[in-house]
């Protein structure tokens, strides 16, 4: 896993993500029958023609990739519902807008194996980008109240993307101000500043010979 080795890593990559992302449900219309398909994961299908059903989005790209459906773009990526959460996010200076965990990782994982299936792709993907850059500046104005007196955060409706991103840079700064505060600290730095340099005892000095 990444981070592991390095500490100021992000905890996953966005591969990592990625793949977390691809359990997620979704829907998917197929154009062929086949039985049921019983995987470690569950059980999917039956698949009917022109039956929409519900599938991993893993599974719904890999018939996608096989021509054998199309998948139906969740609710929550049409213009509407964009338009009204981008509007949100700017209204609010420090609320988040609650979307899917994985929001960034199934737009991107659906714009590159689906587009034909989004209406309106194009402003679709640019609403979205203009959501995370709002909430990346509104998270980016937070993070600078953190202080020595700052013991805890709770950014609520965070997406996966968002959490990996700050998580680590917020982890270190409170683990410095708790270096900072701990008592054997504040003890240490009060000796160094009352120890006073001393003169070399060279003994006792030798009368010189007239």
């Amino acid at each position: 896993m990444a981070g592991q080795s390095d500490p100021n890593a992000s905890a996953f990559s966005a591969a990592e993500l990625e793949f977390l992302a691809e359990d997620e449900m979704v829907e998917i219309v197929p154009n062929m029958s086949m039985d049921p398909l019983n995987l470690i994961s569950g059980d999917f299908g039956p698949f009917r023609p022109q039956i929409a059903t519900q599938v991993p989005l893993w599974l719904a790209v890999a018939l996608k990739k096989r021509g054998k459906c199309t998948i139906r773009p969740p609710e929550w990526m049409s213009v509407e519902k964009l338009t009204q959460v981008l509007e949100a996010e700017r209204d609010s200076e420090r609320g988040f807008e609650p979307l899917p965990f994985h929001y960034v990782e199934i737009s991107r994982l659906l714009f590159d194996h689906a587009r034909e299936d989004i209406p309106d792709v194009y402003m679709v993907r640019s609403l979205i980008e203009d959501i995370k850059d709002v909430r990346f500046h509104k998270i980016g104005t937070g993070l600078e109240i953190i202080s020595e007196r700052t013991y805890a955060m709770r950014l609520k409706n965070l997406s996966a993307m968002e959490v990996n991103i700050v998580r680590p840079f917020v982890a270190r700064a409170l683990q410095t101000f708790y270096k900072l505060d701990s008592p054997d600290m504040i003890q240490e730095s009060e000796r160094r500043a009352n120890r006073q340099p001393q003169a070399a005892d060279h003994g006792p000095r030798r009368q010189l010979r007239r």
